[in-house]
């Protein structure tokens, strides 16, 4: 795989102790911000900066993003980030990742689902509306398209604190980061809860996009059986759905 056919985009960072918790473990919004920077250089690449892309009054957003993790990154890791489009269906883009250590071995996989939008109009795109032509790779899968969360009706959820919109998590379409949606998530569980726990799937779909000042209530469920559930809402507009699934965890390391 090479960036120079354009078709697979690598991108190599490092993992500094501001991108980690008090256990020494990559924060999930760490990871969700170097899949971001990745995608973004990879579309870059093709001849079209997101600087350009915003002043055409267009944006990128996240519908769906299925991540599957087999090591956390720690401290001084040297990750690189394997990304390419994976084609389109409709109006929506595919996007996968493969991420890599220093020793070439693979720690996580993720698909994704874009859409290109009128940032003016908040209206879905067609492909063809981008003024630069998008070529996509076939010669790796991490798998099917990703699948909408949706949490069942019959999961109990309660509510974990509230979260208000400010400067902080706001990213160049003036809406709350997608990566800032990790912490959200992560901040719904207790540290007893993370102690010994480890991530080893992380789910989320977008449903309204979180604007400055926008209130968010954040509700949870307790652990079930595909992993905790996350919401995030207020009286009349449901912003997200997710789930984080969990394990124990045999490294007590802080």
């Amino acid at each position: 795989m090479d960036n120079s056919s354009n078709l697979v985009w690598i991108e190599d960072f490092s993992v500094h102790a501001s991108d980690t918790d008090y256990r020494s473990q990559g924060k999930l919004s760490f990871i969700l911000d170097i899949m971001q920077c990745a995608a973004d250089f990879a579309v870059g690449n093709l001849g079209i900066s997101v600087e350009e892309i915003l002043n055409a009054g267009m944006g990128w957003m996240m519908i769906t993003l299925d991540l599957d993790f087999k090591r956390i990154p720690r401290p001084n890791d040297v990750l690189s980030v394997h990304t390419w489009s994976k084609g389109t269906k409709g109006a929506l883009w595919q996007r996968d990742y493969r991420i890599f250590d220093a020793d070439h071995i693979e720690i996580a996989t993720a698909r994704s689902i874009w859409a290109l939008v009128d940032i003016e109009k908040r209206k879905i795109l067609r492909p063809n509306a981008l003024p630069v032509q998008v070529k996509h790779y076939n010669g790796d899968s991490v798998g099917d398209m990703p699948v909408k969360v949706t949490i069942p009706s019959d999961i109990t959820m309660e509510e974990a604190y509230r979260y208000q919109v400010r400067y902080s998590g706001l990213d160049s379409n003036g809406h709350l980061n997608n990566a800032r949606y990790g912490d959200l998530c992560c901040d719904s569980l207790t540290l007893a809860e993370w102690d010994n726990a480890e991530f080893t799937r992380f789910r989320i779909t977008y449903l309204q996009e979180a604007k400055f000042g926008d209130e968010l209530t954040i509700l949870r469920s307790a652990v079930t059986d595909d992993g905790i559930y996350v919401r995030g809402q207020n009286s009349d507009t449901v912003y997200f759905e997710a789930c984080i699934a969990l394990k124990v965890s045999n490294s007590t390391n802080k």
